[in-house]
């Protein structure tokens, strides 16, 4: 479904990303994983256009994209949960549903939101800014599975969420990926949620993948420790 070879990115010159070559597969889930300040959610917003791609290949569902910009990647079925999660705080939980179904490549009832975030239902004349941290997150893969994505690309979706929240996460992607088959590159440093879910991890290394591992490896933790200096 993704498939990246030799990309490198950067910012003003410096060079961030270096020559990273990855492939996330239909029904897969791949972790990609590594210390903070490695070059993660840069290639992050290079694979769904929001960072300039300064060399190489972007391939989605068989198709080059390397030039194309956010929108028309969105529109392709690239869904981006960003880090932080980007919500409209002025907006209310159903008004920001209700974009997601205009920017995606789809349009999914947002019942169907409501149905994987049950409190999402509760809240939905609420605003964005004023949910809890987890609520936000829940409201934000919410938003992007109601524009019907081909592939999903979670940006540290555990980053200051309680635990049972990030448990929860963790059970939708094995959700979408055994009801909606859907591909799903997690970003993650959370090893409960790594663990859970994942088929494979990729390493990242000074911007580089520097090798493969399957998540039970992470259980080391002298493993664990050496590739995310927990």
């Amino acid at each position: 479904m993704l498939s990246l070879t030799n990309v490198s990115a950067g910012y003003g010159g410096a060079v961030v990303n270096r020559a990273v070559s990855l492939e996330v597969g239909d029904q897969e889930i791949v972790a990609l994983i590594g210390r903070n300040g490695v070059g993660k959610s840069t290639l992050a917003k290079t694979i769904v256009g929001l960072q300039r791609a300064e060399s190489g290949s972007i391939r989605f569902a068989g198709q080059e994209i390397a030039r194309l910009d956010a929108r028309e990647r969105a529109r392709l079925g690239i869904g981006y949960v960003p880090q932080g999660r980007g919500i409209f705080g002025a907006m209310t939980v159903e008004e920001n549903l209700r974009m997601g179904q205009l920017i995606g490549g789809g349009s999914r009832p947002i019942d169907y939101a409501f149905e994987l975030f049950p409190i999402l239902k509760e809240r939905r004349t609420q605003l964005g800014g004023t949910l809890s941290g987890g609520q936000q997150q829940m409201l934000s893969i919410g938003r992007v599975l109601c524009g019907e994505p081909k592939l999903l690309l979670l940006d540290e979706p555990s980053d200051g969420i309680q635990p049972n929240i990030v448990e929860q996460i963790g059970q939708i992607c094995v959700r979408l990926k055994a009801e909606r088959r859907l591909p799903i590159l997690l970003i993650e440093q959370n090893l409960d949620l790594i663990t859970s879910c994942a088929d494979r991890c990729l390493v990242m290394q000074k911007g580089a993948i520097t090798h493969q591992m399957v998540p039970k490896e992470l259980l080391d933790p002298v493993v664990a420790r050496s590739i995310l200096a927990l």
